[in-house]
This record gives C-alpha cells, sequence and structure tokens, in this order.
C-alpha cells in the first residue's frame, strides 16, 4: 500500500475522511459512556417506602427502607418494593444511555454502527 493510506485508490480522501469521522465516534462514545457510568440514578416504590440510587455501572449505591413499612410478618411485601425501586433506578439508567448514545451515533450520520 502507499504510503499515505488509502491515496492510491479512487475515492481514497472519502476513506481518510470516513476513517478519522469514524476514530472522532469512537473517542465521543468512549468519553459518553466513561461520563454515563459516573451518574447516578434514583429509584422509589411504595409511595417512597423505599428509595435506593445506583449509578451508571449498575451497581446499588444506596437503599433506604422506611422502618414505617417493616412488617415481620409481611416480609414478602418488602421484598418485592425493594426489588421494584431497584428496578425503577435501573431502568432510569438503562434508558438514559440508549438515549444519550442514539443522540451520538445519529448527530454524525454513522446511525447504527454503535
Amino acid at each position: 500500500m502507499a504510503r499515505g493510506g488509502f491515496s492510491g485508490f479512487p475515492g481514497g480522501n472519502n476513506m481518510q475522511q470516513l476513517m478519522r469521522q469514524a476514530q472522532k465516534l469512537q473517542q465521543q462514545a468512549l468519553e459518553m459512556n466513561e461520563k454515563l457510568d459516573s451518574m447516578e440514578y434514583t429509584g422509589t416504590a411504595g409511595g417512597g417506602a423505599v428509595t435506593c440510587t445506583v449509578n451508571g455501572l449498575r451497581q446499588l449505591v444506596s437503599l433506604k427502607i422506611n422502618k414505617d413499612v417493616v412488617d415481620p410478618d409481611d416480609v414478602e411485601m418488602l421484598e418485592d418494593t425493594i426489588l421494584a425501586a431497584v428496578n425503577d433506578a435501573l431502568k432510569q439508567g438503562e434508558d438514559n444511555r440508549e438515549a444519550q448514545m442514539s443522540k451520538l451515533s445519529g448527530a454524525t450520520g454513522m446511525g447504527g454502527l454503535f
């Protein structure tokens, strides 16, 4: 291959431009992933009886349970409420990640590449 990449091929400059655009998009995606990984999302359930926080890495970082909802005779309800709060927070994070990455890929005219 001739020095300078694809310049020996018809449309070589366009190919180089496309490669530069792909590298730029890849860098933007990496930066966006780092930003999304550091974000936190709060989920609630049971009218605020259970509140939790997850980070963008999908890790539970905080869980708060209102003592008024703790019924030793109905542990199953508390378990369900905790699951609902955690799933709420995780869904928020996934929805945000999808929306942000969709903006990134759509803004460059290279939709579907990621």
